[in-house]
C-alpha cells in the first residue's frame, strides 16, 4: 500500500533539497481546496463597506456582494475566482473540476454580477471601494476569461462585463487625478495595480487606458533612483514596494531603457536585503502571515524582471535563482496556518507557480 505523504511535508523536503516545486496536478488540487472552501463562506468577513445609515448597518456581506462575498473580503474572493479559472485552463484533468465549474457558474450569474456592478454607484463613497487592489484583480480575472477559448468561459466573460466596465470607468476617472503613487507594501500599492491593468489593457486592446497607465507610470517612477529597499519590509507587507515598481517599469520600457533605469534604481545593499527570506514569527496572526505572501510576490516579480534583463546582466541569473528560493520557501508555509492565510495565499501561490 502506497504511503501518503502530506503536501506540506513533501514541499518542505523539496525546499530542503533546493529543488523548485513543480506545478503538478497534486499541488494544484491541494491549492484549489482553499478558495473552494471559502468562496461560499460568509463569515468571518471584512466588508470594508462604509455604513451611511441604520438600514445599511444591517446588510449582510452576501447582500452587498452576491458574487464575491466569501473568502473574508471582496478582493480575496475575486482573486480566488481568478485562481480557479486559471486552474481550469492550465490543469484540465483536476479531480475537482466539476466542483470548480459549479462554483464559478454560480458566481458568474448575470443578475449577481449586475448587482456587483451597481454597488459602486448605489451607496455613498462606494466608488472608492477596493481602489485599486481589488480593481486590479478584477481585471486579471476578466483577462483570464477573455483569453480562454472555451464556450463556458465566453459566457462567463460576457456575464462579467458590466462589472469590468464599471471598474474601467472608475479607473479612467481616477487615474488622471492621482497625483502621487502609493508606495506601500500592502493593498493600495499603485505599481502592482497598474502592472495588472496594463496587462489587461494590452490584451483587450484598450489603447486609451494603456496610454494613460504608461504615462502615469513614467510620471510616478521614471526618475526614481537609489530606492531605499534596504528598509523593506514593513511588518505586514505582502508586496515589495521596490520590486513592484521594477515589475511595472519592465512592462513599459524597452529593454535598453529598462536596464539603464534599473541600474540606477537599485543599490547593492538594497538588492541584498530584498533577497532575504522574510521571518514569519507567528503564521497564525492575520497580519504577520502577509509576509508569506511577500515571498510569493517577490518570487513572481523577480522572475519577470529576470526575463526582462539581457543575458549579460549580472542580476539576471541571481534574480531567477532568488525567485525560486522564495517560491520553494513559501509554498510549504501556505498549508500550515489558519484562515488568516487560507482565504488568500493560494491565489498568490498559483500566480507565482504558473505566471510566465
Amino acid at each position: 500500500m502506497k504511503k501518503f505523504i502530506p503536501v506540506a511535508v513533501l514541499l518542505t523536503s523539496t525546499f530542503n533539497a533546493q529543488i523548485l516545486p513543480k506545478f503538478t496536478d497534486e499541488i494544484a488540487l491541494k491549492l484549489a481546496e482553499k478558495p473552494l472552501k471559502c468562496i461560499n463562506q460568509e463569515y468571518p468577513n471584512k466588508t470594508a463597506h462604509i455604513i451611511n445609515n441604520e438600514i445599511e448597518a444591517a446588510l449582510k456581506p452576501a447582500e452587498l456582494h452576491p458574487s464575491f462575498y466569501g473568502c473574508f473580503d471582496w478582493h480575496s474572493s475575486v482573486h480566488g475566482h481568478w485562481m480557479l479559472v486559471r486552474l481550469l485552463k492550465s490543469k484540465p484533468n483536476l479531480a475537482n473540476r466539476k466542483e470548480i465549474l459549479e462554483i464559478l457558474n454560480t458566481s458568474f450569474q448575470p443578475e449577481k454580477i449586475k448587482e456587483e456592478s451597481a454597488y459602486f454607484t448605489k451607496y455613498a463613497v462606494s466608488m472608492n471601494f477596493e481602489r485599486t487592489y481589488g480593481w486590479a484583480w478584477l481585471l486579471k480575472l476578466d483577462q483570464e476569461l477573455m483569453t480562454w477559448d472555451d464556450p463556458q468561459a465566453k459566457i462567463w466573460h460576457q456575464n462579467l462585463r458590466p462589472l469590468t466596465d464599471e471598474i474601467l470607468r472608475l479607473w479612467k476617472i481616477y487615474l488622471p487625478k492621482q497625483t502621487y503613487p502609493n508606495r506601500t507594501g500592502v493593498h493600495p500599492n499603485s505599481a502592482f495595480a497598474m502592472a495588472f491593468a496594463i496587462d489587461w489593457a494590452r490584451i483587450s486592446n484598450d489603447k486609451v487606458f494603456e496610454n494613460q497607465l504608461v504615462e502615469k507610470s513614467k510620471y510616478f517612477y521614471l526618475k526614481d533612483q537609489k530606492t531605499p529597499a534596504y528598509l523593506e519590509p514593513d511588518g505586514s507587507d505582502f508586496f515589495s514596494p521596490s520590486l513592484e515598481i521594477a515589475d511595472l517599469m519592465r512592462r513599459i520600457l524597452q529593454q535598453k531603457e529598462f536596464v539603464k533605469w534599473f541600474n540606477l534604481f537599485y543599490e547593492k545593499r538594497s538588492i541584498a536585503n530584498i533577497s532575504e527570506i522574510p521571518i514569519i514569527s507567528d503564521i497564525n496572526d492575520f497580519q504577520t502571515v502577509h509576509l508569506v505572501g511577500l515571498s510569493f510576490t517577490r518570487a513572481w516579480t523577480m522572475k519577470g524582471i529576470s526575463k526582462s534583463l539581457p543575458p549579460n546582466h549580472p542580476l539576471k541569473k541571481q534574480f531567477a535563482t532568488t525567485s525560486d528560493k522564495f517560491l520553494a520557501n513559501a509554498l510549504p508555509l501556505l498549508f500550515q496556518g489558519n484562515y488568516g492565510g487560507d482565504h488568500w495565499l493560494a491565489s498568490f501561490a498559483v500566480y507565482a507557480l504558473s505566471e510566465e
